[in-house]
C-alpha cells in the first residue's frame, strides 16, 4: 500500500511540472492558408520603367481641314436647278443650286414699283415746296410795301412750313419701301445656294424637284488644304510642346509616305475631366495620298 502511494505522488509531481507557465510562444496565425507543395509562388510586381529623357512619342488623330461645312437651306422651297455635283471642285461664291424663287421675284418687282411711285411723289412735294417758298417770299415783299395783310403773310408762311413736314413724311415712307425691297432681295438671295469658300463638294443630299425645308442639308463642302491633325497629350507634357515645333506625320492608309508638319496651335488649358490638352499640327509640303478623314500618326521627336 505504501508503494502505491509513492507512485501516485511521483505522477502528481510530474503533472504539475508539465503545466508550468514557461511556454514557448506560438507563431502568429493568419487567415490565409500557405501555398501547397506544388503551388507556384506569386511574382512581385515589376516596377514601371521611367521614360528616357531622349525618347520620342507617337500619337494619332484624325486629319481635318479648317473649312468644312454642311450647307443648309435658309428658307423653304423646291430645288429648281442643281449646277454642281460631287466630287466637283468649286470656287468661292460659285452657284451650286437654286430654289424656286418666282413668287419672291414677283413680290420684289411690286416693291420696286412702289418705291418708284413714292420717289415720284416725293419729287412732286419738293416742287410744291419751291412754289410755296416763292409765295411766302412774295407775300413778305408785299408786307414790307404795305400792300398785303398780316393774315395773308402768316397764311403763306404756314403753308410753306406744312409742306416741309409733308416732304419728311414721304421721305420716311420711301425709306420703308426701300427696306421692304431690300428684304425681298435678301429672301431671293437665299434661294441661291453658293459655295462659302473654294473647295470640294464631298456630298450632295438633294435632287432637282425636291421640296426642302429650312435648315435641311443640301451639300457637304470641304476645303482640301491645309491639312491639319488634331490630337491630345497628357498633362505631364504641358509646356513641353510649343508652336512651330517640327514633327513627322504618317498614315497607315498611305503606306511608305512620310510628311513634315509643324505645331500650329497648343491649347492654353488642360481639360480637367480627362487630364489632357489639345495640339493642332499643320502639314507642310505636298500632301501625297493624305486626305481629310484619314487617321494620321504624329511622331514627336524629343518631346521632353
Amino acid at each position: 500500500m505504501r508503494t502505491s502511494w509513492m507512485w501516485i505522488g511521483l505522477g502528481a509531481a510530474l503533472l504539475a511540472g508539465g503545466c508550468g507557465d514557461d511556454r514557448v510562444p506560438n507563431a502568429e496565425v493568419t487567415n490565409a492558408a500557405g501555398p501547397g507543395p506544388g503551388a507556384v509562388q506569386p511574382k512581385a510586381a515589376a516596377p514601371i520603367a521611367a521614360i528616357p529623357a531622349d525618347a520620342s512619342m507617337v500619337v494619332s488623330g484624325p486629319i481635318i481641314v479648317e473649312h468644312e461645312v454642311d450647307l443648309t437651306a435658309q428658307r423653304d422651297g423646291v430645288v429648281q436647278k442643281i449646277y454642281f455635283d460631287a466630287p466637283a471642285r468649286v470656287k468661292s461664291g460659285a452657284l451650286l443650286a437654286e430654289l424656286d424663287g418666282r413668287q419672291i421675284e414677283a413680290n420684289l418687282e411690286a416693291a420696286k414699283a412702289k418705291t418708284r411711285s413714292i420717289e415720284a411723289d416725293l419729287k412732286n412735294w419738293e416742287a410744291e415746296e419751291q412754289v410755296l417758298k416763292a409765295d411766302y417770299a412774295r407775300q413778305k415783299t408785299l408786307w414790307d410795301l404795305g400792300l398785303t395783310s398780316q393774315e395773308q403773310l402768316e397764311h403763306a408762311r404756314y403753308k410753306a412750313e406744312s409742306d416741309q413736314w409733308d416732304i419728311k413724311r414721304v421721305m420716311e415712307t420711301l425709306n420703308t419701301a426701300k427696306d421692304e425691297e431690300r428684304s425681298l432681295e435678301l429672301e431671293l438671295e437665299k434661294t441661291k445656294i453658293r459655295a462659302p469658300f473654294s473647295g470640294l463638294i464631298a456630298r450632295r443630299y438633294v435632287r432637282e424637284g425636291q421640296n426642302v425645308a429650312k435648315n435641311d442639308r443640301l451639300f457637304w463642302v470641304t476645303a482640301e488644304a491645309p491639312l491639319l491633325v488634331r490630337f491630345t497629350l497628357p498633362e505631364r507634357m504641358f509646356g513641353k510642346i510649343r508652336a512651330g515645333q517640327q514633327v513627322e506625320v504618317a498614315s497607315a492608309d498611305a503606306a511608305g509616305e512620310k510628311h513634315k508638319g509643324r505645331v500650329r496651335e497648343v491649347s492654353p488649358v488642360v481639360d480637367p475631366s480627362s487630364g489632357t490638352f489639345e495640339v493642332l499640327v499643320e502639314l507642310t509640303g505636298e500632301r501625297g495620298s493624305l486626305r481629310p478623314g484619314m487617321t494620321a500618326s504624329v511622331h514627336l521627336e524629343d518631346p521632353h
